[in-house]
């Protein structure tokens, strides 16, 4: 699959479906990164914050990737 070959329509229908998961460590769901797995292994990530603005698009497999770096450690500054 690839997310740039989504037919935007299909996308914002997703979107307007989507439920949001928040972590339930996080401060009343005000202030976080929510995750939405939408149809066709497709993986939506937005701004708790900013719910308007477009989410970050992920595959399965991209999403898996960041998950693990985030969990390996990888993605932390200098």
């Amino acid at each position: 699959m690839n997310k740039n070959d989504l037919d935007a329509a299909w996308v914002e229908s997703q979107l307007r479906d989507a439920q949001w998961q928040t972590s339930s460590e996080s401060s009343g769901g005000t202030n976080c990164v929510q995750v939405a797995f939408l149809d066709r292994g497709i993986v939506a990530l937005r701004d708790s914050k900013n719910p308007g603005q477009a989410p970050h698009l992920f595959t399965d497999a991209e999403y898996d990737a960041f998950i693990g770096g985030i969990v390996r450690g990888e993605l932390r500054r200098g």
